[in-house]
């Protein structure tokens, strides 16, 4: 049976340390067998294997000698290759001391500075450890160069940005919604309760209580839409097609004439034909029937109403203008707000979901528009969706004309109202 390999042996640190170290070892092997090769090549190195016998004589100072005996006598060529011979084997010897000793201390070294270019990357990990779905507030903030493990670092600290800022918006939407739902599930409960199961209750309380239920599921109804459609185009993917914004306008102010007839107001249509962007048909003219459900609902009664589609500065637009109450400077900036409604006179007409603006709102940026608010209290309001122009066309600016496009049509010195 294989015996189990410690686990710091599978670490990135222990494989980059013996990495490095085999790294140098070899190239150090490499310099000193070279050294070693120079050496033995430029000199003639060999151990002394044969001398010779010679005669060991005195000389006295007459002249005379005397023979002492015998002694070993070599070349001197013989010498030299020898001591050739001993420093080769000594620079070998110490070369094997040096690389055993360089890779044992490479080990070392190696395993230390690993641990240190590695530090960042366990502190994204511990980091990214601690976080959870519940909890997206922690981040790395890794201090230190500006390196590749500081650019990770900070690229995951944006990505938990993003991802803690839509948890929050969904988070509010769930909140947001469930309070409105709570308020006509209350009044459907209280009826069911009181009114339409109490023995002693008559015909005419039913009927009202019946009513009641009617108006409280209608509610709920608009408010499931609404969410759904706000769901719908946070999806990644929708159909997109080309769109004549002209179109648009058109079909949502023919689904709009007979309600604003009952309450005898007249929707004036202005439309520019050869409109055309890339989107999503049905999401745009949702867009446009928000802003003229409210218009509809708010503008008094003999007002007008006008639908507006054309090109200005590189945008193309459509515009809803009516003759409402009108929003304040101090609200214009929350109007766009998930369920959002405004003062009392606004919500003195009808009890609102509060997502009708701000789907128009997601709709429009969805496709890389805008969308621009103009109102004056007691005289009326006017809602511009600017739309950037088609792919192959001249590219629009960065922001859309900050003018009301409507209020410069009105002008007389553009050439006054355009003809109905």
């Amino acid at each position: 049976m294989t015996r189990r390999l410690p686990g710091f042996v599978h670490s990135i640190r222990f494989r980059l340390t013996v990495m490095y170290s085999t790294l140098l070892f070899v190239l150090t092997a490499l310099v000193l067998g070279g050294i070693y090769a120079g050496v033995a090549a430029s000199t003639d190195a060999q151990p002394i294997t044969e001398t010779a016998k010679a005669d060991k004589l005195y000389r006295f100072p007459d002249g005379t000698t005397t023979k002492l005996g015998e002694v070993d006598v070599v070349k001197v060529q013989q010498v030299e290759q020898a001591v050739n011979y001993e420093t080769q084997q000594a620079l070998q010897n110490y070369s094997l001391i040096m690389l055993a000793g360089l890779f044992a201390a490479s080990l070392g070294i190696g395993w230390v500075l690993s641990g240190r270019a590695l530090k960042p990357v366990r502190s994204i990990a511990r980091t990214a450890a601690e976080i959870q779905a519940t909890d997206l507030s922690r981040r790395i903030r890794l201090t230190g160069p500006k390196d590749e493990l500081r650019d990770l670092a900070d690229t995951i600290d944006s990505m938990l940005d993003r991802l803690d800022t839509a948890f929050r918006a969904q988070r509010q939407l769930i909140d947001d919604a469930s309070h409105e739902l709570r308020s006509p599930l209350a009044i459907i409960r209280a009826n069911l309760d009181t009114v339409l199961t109490a023995p002693d209750a008559d015909d005419a309380d039913r009927r009202r209580g019946v009513q009641v239920v009617d108006r409280a599921t209608t509610r709920m109804t608009r408010l499931v839409e609404d969410l759904l459609a706000t769901a719908r185009r946070s999806a990644p993917a929708f159909d997109d097609t080309d769109v004549d914004l002209a179109v648009v306008a058109r079909e949502a102010a023919e689904e709009f004439d007979s309600l604003a007839a009952a309450r005898r107001i007249a929707i004036d249509r202005e439309l520019r034909r050869g409109l055309v962007i890339i989107g999503d048909h049905d999401a745009l003219r949702r867009a446009v029937g928000n802003l003229l459900s409210n218009a509809v609902r708010l503008a008094p009664a003999g007002s007008r109403i006008t639908v507006a589609a054309d090109r200005l500065d590189g945008w193309q637009w459509i515009a809803v203008k009516d003759a409402g109450p009108g929003i304040g400077e101090e609200e214009q900036a929350r109007v766009f707000d998930r369920f959002w409604r405004g003062g009392e006179t606004r919500r003195s007409r009808e009890r609102r979901t509060g997502l009708g603006l701000a789907i128009v709102r997601h709709i429009v940026e969805a496709h890389g528009g805008h969308v621009r608010l103009f109102s004056t209290p007691d005289v009326g309001s006017t809602f511009v969706l600017w739309l950037p122009v088609s792919a192959g066309e001249a590219a629009a600016p960065q922001a859309p004309p900050a003018a009301n496009p409507l209020a410069r049509r009105d002008d007389p010195a553009f050439g006054g109202a355009s003809p109905r």
